[in-house]
């Protein structure tokens, strides 16, 4: 059996590093494994790579979009930014039609995209975050420019393939 497929939205490079510099700092070290990144489908049975490749080349044609960063949400033992965008929805919500027979109960409940930047840590450490991030958070537009598609290794990701709009 072969290792799972992630698949990721792609942001542009400013927000990306934005994201990751804050991740850096907030996610336990021992335990950031990733750079900061917006999941799609989490666990993808590998053994459709072919047809997976194949989709996201077909949903990768289309103009970028910008996504719209909505605001934070304490995730309990970890802080995240929330984003949204008509364009996401639509796009996620095809592919999870194309995919619906090989998808875990997660990825086929999905609700949402976001960026955790913080995760796994205790609950009043993770209030403060919120808190600090709270306090001069504005919403914004940030350019999504493609899907990623990794394999996942136990908790690193490998790259498999980039799709860029």
């Amino acid at each position: 059996m072969s290792a799972p497929l992630v698949v990721t939205l792609l942001l542009a490079e400013e927000a990306q590093g934005r994201f990751d510099r804050l991740r850096e700092q907030h996610f336990p070290a021992d335990r950031n494994h990733l750079a900061a990144h917006v999941t799609l489908f989490h666990a993808v049975p590998g053994e459709h790579l072919d047809r997976v490749t194949a989709d996201l080349g077909t949903t990768a044609d289309r103009a970028p979009f910008d996504v719209e960063v909505t605001g934070l949400r304490l995730l309990g033992r970890g802080v995240a930014y929330d984003l949204a965008a008509p364009e996401l929805t639509a796009l996620r919500a095809d592919l999870a039609r194309s995919w619906a027979p090989w998808l875990t109960r997660q990825d086929a409940s999905w609700k949402h995209a976001h960026v955790t930047v913080q995760n796994k840590v205790r609950p009043e450490q993770a209030k403060a975050l919120y808190d600090d991030l709270a306090a001069s958070f504005a919403p914004e537009r940030v350019p999504a420019v493609g899907l990623g598609l990794w394999r996942y290794l136990g908790g690193p990701w490998e790259p498999v393939e980039r799709f860029a709009f």
